[in-house]
């Protein structure tokens, strides 16, 4: 960790005051857990469950994931009981702690183009592995050589890419993969939870937002936008250009956060 980075870290932490409830914002894949070829595989990095679990006995946080998945994934993984509230599909699902899910409509013409987009991706996947979601079509390319990699990426977009744009739909970049979707992204899960919350322009409790893609950096800019309050964290172990405040390594300095969060939120 860099000087600049604990400096900015020590301060977020002595803003935790009296009668506020800080707000916790974590992604998952690659944040809270390393990536799986097998997602179902993904488990929390070793320590990291334990440490959540404690912060969400302690009463005085809420904790959200903001996640590309659907978000009935994320509780047998996370193995949190009772279960956090999950922002799926990158902000277009949510899922509250109590079974309730709501969804984020596409267009007629949307859901067509998609419907066609899954029957023949089904047929010829490209070469890499299609994931069908509510909301859009992802190829992944993750695991393949360098070679079989850029090959399935330019088939991809030579299929997405001129889709994008019309009805809704948009294209949505990531490490190692590519997905056309429809819905609000994860900046917009974080300005609905603002929201929700009764946060104006300046929001005066403490919010931090953890993330390790180029899907994340949507809600870092979010949260870099509500002034003194707000961290925007990389969590991941090689650095990428980013908009982050700060950047950490897991799972060391995940459990490190975590664990000065614990110990700030008791003055809360």
């Amino acid at each position: 960790m860099t000087a600049d980075a604990a400096k900015k870290l020590e301060e977020f932490f002595n803003a935790f005051a009296g009668g506020a409830t800080p707000l916790l914002l974590l992604d998952y894949d690659g944040t809270l857990a390393p990536f799986r070829l097998d997602r179902f595989l993904a488990r929390p990095w070793a320590g990291v469950r334990e440490v959540l679990t404690r912060i969400e006995r302690q009463g005085r946080t809420r904790m959200v994931v903001i996640t590309g998945r659907p978000a009935h994934e994320i509780a047998p993984l996370l193995g949190i009981d009772p279960p956090l509230e999950v922002w799926g599909l990158h902000g277009a699902e949510r899922l509250l702690p109590d079974g309730q899910r709501e969804l984020e409509q596409a267009s007629f013409a949307a859901r067509e183009m998609l419907d066609k987009l899954r029957a023949m991706l089904k047929c010829d996947s490209l070469g890499g592995l299609f994931e069908d979601k509510a909301n859009g079509v992802v190829m992944h390319w993750r695991g393949a050589s360098p070679r079989k990699a850029r090959l399935i990426e330019q088939k991809t977009r030579a299929l997405f890419e001129p889709l994008a744009g019309a009805n809704g739909l948009a294209l949505l970049e990531f490490e190692a993969g590519v997905e056309l979707r429809v819905g609000c992204d994860k900046g917009g899960a974080v300005a609905a939870i603002l929201r929700e919350a009764g946060a104006d322009a300046q929001v005066a409790w403490p919010v931090a937002y953890l993330g390790d893609d180029l899907t994340d950096e949507a809600a870092f800019r979010a949260v870099n936008n509500i002034g003194p309050h707000g961290l925007s964290v990389l969590m991941r172990r090689q650095w990428h250009e980013t908009e982050a405040d700060v950047w950490l390594r897991p799972p060391v300095e995940l459990r490190g956060f975590l664990e000065k969060w614990l110990l700030a939120a008791r003055h809360c």
